[in-house]
């Protein structure tokens, strides 16, 4: 009996969550609603390997589901460091099995991605050696990267993951507790304006996603006819 409340209050939240935010935030709250806290480490785990979907935009949600009662903070904030984790051994394992020639190959041929971007990363680990771990998880872009010459030098994998956690939970909670700490405020907006809101964030990450892509190609294009031109 008391396991029907418990599952029949779990479905009758989630529908609530549905019903009340509508467009676009109301899809991704109800969809960290349904995976739950493991949903957020899930998240970010991605955000690792695709950096258009920044985590700014994911773990400020999560801290407004656990403000709206449907998410326990401190559980999304253990998720979103775990996620970290995992997709930062991820690109360790890569520099550490490939090395430095082999990584540096990989990135200039897959498409989007700059050796610019792999130079940054090294020379960021090489200026602050494994602090660059810790510090690199609250940079965009490095810290993904910043893995790759962490695996590459076989920094121990204790200290990396020590570095990669702590720089991670600071990180994931200062935007989880901003999520949670404005969500009196955001409640109301998004209760009346998710839907149009949904829209422009749409079409933001729409037009931001075009602008990076564009960006990378003409950068990728103006490269390769630079190495491409005739030396006198």
């Amino acid at each position: 009996m008391t396991a029907n409340l418990w599952t029949a209050s779990n479905l009758a939240m989630e529908g609530e969550v549905v019903h009340e935010y509508e467009g676009f935030i109301g899809w991704v709250l109800s969809l960290m609603t349904t995976l739950g806290e493991p949903g957020v480490g899930v998240a970010l785990f991605i955000e690792t390997f695709f950096p258009p979907m920044p985590s700014e935009a994911v773990l400020p949600g999560a801290g407004f589901l656990a403000y709206d009662g449907h998410m326990n903070v401190w559980l999304a904030i253990l998720w979103a460091t775990i996620g970290c984790l995992v997709g930062a051994w991820g690109f360790y394992a890569i520099g550490a099995l490939l090395g430095r020639d082999r990584t540096k190959w990989l990135v200039e041929k897959t498409p989007l991605l700059e050796v610019e971007d792999f130079y940054k990363a090294e020379r960021f680990f090489a200026r602050f050696g494994g602090l660059a771990v810790l510090l690199g998880r609250c940079v965009p872009l490095v810290r993904s990267f910043i893995s790759v010459p962490a695996g590459i030098e076989r920094m121990p994998i204790l200290k990396f993951s020590v570095y990669t956690v702590i720089g991670s939970a600071v990180w994931n909670s200062i935007w989880i507790g901003l999520g949670y700490a404005f969500g009196p405020a955001i409640k109301p907006i998004l209760v009346q304006w998710s839907g149009l809101i949904s829209n422009i964030v749409l079409v933001v990450i729409a037009l931001l996603f075009l602008w990076f892509v564009i960006a990378r190609v003409r950068k990728l294009l103006k490269a390769r006819s630079a190495d491409n031109a005739p030396t006198l």
